[in-house]
């Protein structure tokens, strides 16, 4: 991975952390939007989806920290992979995550998403999610 393409992406993560509730709920909304499908899949009650969006900005928020580590980051890509088949998650989903992932980061960076940004992001979450779904089907 380009250092050029971390540096992007860990800049533009630093940005998220404050708004990072915020962040999730995006993230969840724009998910369900795009596949409504997957709303069973996640817990129903308002306060055990903030405990999950909490989940995933944590769970980002390390694998965007050890992207320059990736010889550590790799196993823990691959467990989290493997753990998400128990919940019934779809090799599929991985680009409905994706386009929701990218979609919450434009809509919490604003001008801050140029073009770069997003490519940066398309390629880290494009390398996380191959490694997720070989380690996983």
């Amino acid at each position: 991975m380009e250092p050029k393409t971390i540096t992007l992406v860990q800049e533009s993560f630093e940005k998220v952390k404050p708004i990072a509730p915020a962040a999730a709920e995006i993230f969840y909304s724009k998910l369900f939007e795009l596949d409504p499908q997957l709303k069973p899949l996640f817990p129903n009650s308002e306060e055990a989806m903030k405990v999950q969006g909490n989940k995933l900005m944590s769970m980002l928020g390390a694998a965007v920290a050890g992207l320059n580590n990736l010889d550590a980051l790799i196993p823990v890509l691959k467990d989290l992979g493997k753990r998400h088949v128990e919940y019934k998650v779809e090799a599929f989903h991985y680009d409905t995550v994706g386009e929701a992932l990218l979609g919450t980061l434009e809509a919490g960076l604003g001008d801050d998403f140029t073009s770069e940004v997003k490519e940066a992001w398309a390629s880290v979450y494009g390398t996380m999610s191959s490694v997720m779904i070989e380690a996983a089907y």
